[in-house]
């Protein structure tokens, strides 16, 4: 038995030895691999900081974690908004809307609703759209917006709501509502930030940009917050807009200022061709500028407020772009010599749609020729012999053939920048249109495919 017990314990001796041979050989070779960088979660793009935004006289911000999806991640954010406010709004054309949307739109056409004595309120919550929930939907907003004009002292018609996240799942809305009286308590001019961050989804970055205007005996300031990261075609504005303006304007007018300024900021961004059920774009103007009222549309004034309202909502625009799921790259597709502007936008969109060039320029690979392709797919009036592409400052092909001192070298070097610009000349009349796009990465599917996770 001591001869058995003598070779066991060798035997035990020579297996530890062996273990710890082979320890010290994966040490070694994993010590001669490169490390990996894993990818940043916050976009190559975004600004280095949110931007100091001024406080809006006659609004004030919350924010709480209600746990509509996520424990312990601030999800709800909540806006007062004076008395007297108006209130101008823009919203998805998408035909399985959300409930809060169906809901705003219908405030919105009440008289008096959207410009009332009254005092106001927009409440949001990310983790869940509220959307294709049935009745129910209705049901949850009703709860909420009610919730909160009891909490705020203000008609149930003048509380606005948005939801965004996942389809198609029940909103627990009485978590939501739980969190009202907090919210309530926790108001403050200046919490615009907190609530950027509250309604973020698949963001990267929080979403801010103001302007100051001189108005007549005053100034004039407007801050606005977005979110939007995927799901971006938005065919009136862009999942979750939120705009703040002292301005003394009619809502009217401040409605009509809205509407004509869309098409070429949020209507002319696309991260990934879809288009969301709950894009809201709403905007307040509480009065409370010591600036004349703004009351012709002619006039120097009136024309600079349109000027800045317009410069923020572009800024917003670009910021979602460049917060595109997974994007390293920001666009601007810019279209020349089309024959109308029905089909300078189709062509913009195409090209800025196209996954063929999308990932081209990933792989920063100057392959002009899914431009082309891109344009003839579009449906718009084009010529081969009188289009022409362009990256950047080079023209790359004209006349129906690629320019005589072409360089793939310098295209290549071109498409290793941050911002391009891809340039199409249809040489066909005078109609032009800008649209902003992305690229299209393998952290696009990667975010998507975990969304529901």
């Amino acid at each position: 038995m001591a001869k058995k017990d003598k070779d066991a314990k060798e035997q035990i001796q020579k297996l530890k030895a062996r273990v710890k041979k082979l320890k010290e050989q994966l040490a070694k070779k994993d010590a001669g691999k490169k490390k990996v960088k894993k990818p940043s979660l916050v976009s190559p793009l975004a600004p280095k900081s949110f931007p100091a935004l001024p406080e809006i006289a006659g609004v004030e911000f919350a924010a709480a974690a209600a746990g509509v999806k996520y424990q312990g991640r601030t999800d709800v954010m909540l806006a007062k908004i004076c008395e007297g406010a108006a209130i101008a709004g823009v919203f998805t054309t998408s035909s399985t809307r959300a409930a809060c949307i169906l809901d705003c739109q219908a405030k919105l056409k009440l008289r008096g609703a959207a410009n009332s004595s009254d005092g106001a309120a927009i409440v949001v919550n990310s983790g869940n759209a509220n959307a294709f929930t049935g009745a129910a939907g209705q049901t949850s907003v009703e709860a909420v917006t009610g919730a909160v004009a009891e909490a705020l002292g203000v008609p149930a018609a003048r509380v606005f709501s948005s939801s965004t996240g996942v389809i198609g799942e029940p909103l627990p809305h009485d978590r939501i509502i739980a969190k009202v009286p907090e919210l309530r308590d926790a108001l403050t001019g200046g919490g615009l930030e907190l609530a950027a961050r509250a309604i973020m989804t698949t963001d990267t970055f929080p979403k801010g940009a103001s302007a100051e205007v001189a108005g007549d005996g005053g100034t004039i300031r407007i801050a606005g917050i977005a979110k939007g990261s995927g799901m971006i075609a938005p065919n009136m504005a862009t999942m979750l807009v939120y705009i703040f303006t002292d301005a003394k304007i009619s809502q009217r007018d401040l409605q009509k200022i809205l509407s004509r300024n869309v098409d070429d900021t949020f209507n002319a961004i696309t991260v990934d061709s879809d288009t969301s059920t709950s894009d809201a774009l709403i905007v307040a103007a509480t009065g409370k500028t010591e600036a004349a009222p703004i009351t012709d549309m002619r006039t120097r004034a009136a024309r600079d407020f349109e000027a800045a309202l317009r410069a923020v909502m572009m800024d917003l625009a670009h910021q979602v772009v460049k917060d595109g799921e997974g994007a390293t790259k920001f666009v601007e597709v810019r279209v020349t010599g089309a024959a109308n502007a029905a089909d300078a936008h189709k062509v913009a969109m195409s090209v800025a749609n196209s996954p063929l060039v999308k990932t081209a320029i990933a792989g920063e690979d100057a392959n002009w020729g899914r431009v082309v392709a891109a344009v003839g797919k579009s449906g718009a009036k084009a010529d081969r012999d009188t289009l022409t592409i362009s990256f950047g400052d080079m023209v790359l092909a004209e006349k129906g053939w690629r320019v005589p001192d072409y360089s793939e070298e310098a295209a290549s070097a071109y498409m290793k920048q941050q911002e391009l610009v891809i340039g199409v000349d249809l040489g066909l009349g005078r109609a032009a249109k800008s649209v902003w796009t992305c690229d299209l990465t393998h952290r696009y599917i990667d975010i998507n495919a975990d969304y529901r996770s």
